[in-house]
């Protein structure tokens, strides 16, 4: 269970890290190399990526006084949609600088992590849902 904590949090503040890196990129770097609607696009990635790094921190906080099994399919489940959701986002806003071009069917890779983060929040609720006090 050591592991499994130490994991969460590590993947967690790792996320955030990057989160913060990426922010910095690209109001500082990519601000006059991106189109207003791109950079938008890879601001919105930043932001949900450092909320759910956030909700992951929360939910090892959690499990650590919790243990219960619904936490862990809670992280993997925000895992998966920053992988989604944020990285189609980077994917795309950077696209065009990247590759010469705009690939714009990344666009329907986002609601797959979307619908990954809502998931994870209805497990969190979930996994308490129920639950008595004394437990």
């Amino acid at each position: 269970m050591e592991t499994r904590l130490n994991r969460m949090i590590q993947v967690g503040a790792f996320l955030a890290a990057i989160a913060v890196t990426f922010g910095a990129l690209g109001s500082h770097l990519l601000k006059d190399t991106l189109t207003e609607v791109d950079l938008t696009v890879f601001e919105i990635g930043v932001r949900y990526q450092f909320y759910h790094a956030l909700a992951i921190l929360i939910t090892a906080a959690i499990y650590a006084q919790h243990h219960r099994k619904g936490l862990k399919w809670t992280y993997r489940f925000f895992l998966a949609g920053i992988f989604f959701f944020s990285g189609s986002l980077f994917a795309l806003a950077l696209s065009d600088v990247t590759t010469g071009t705009r690939m714009t069917w990344l666009g329907a890779v986002t609601p797959i992590g979307g619908v990954f983060f809502i998931v994870g929040w209805i497990s969190f609720f979930l996994t308490f849902f129920g639950k008595k006090k004394h437990e």
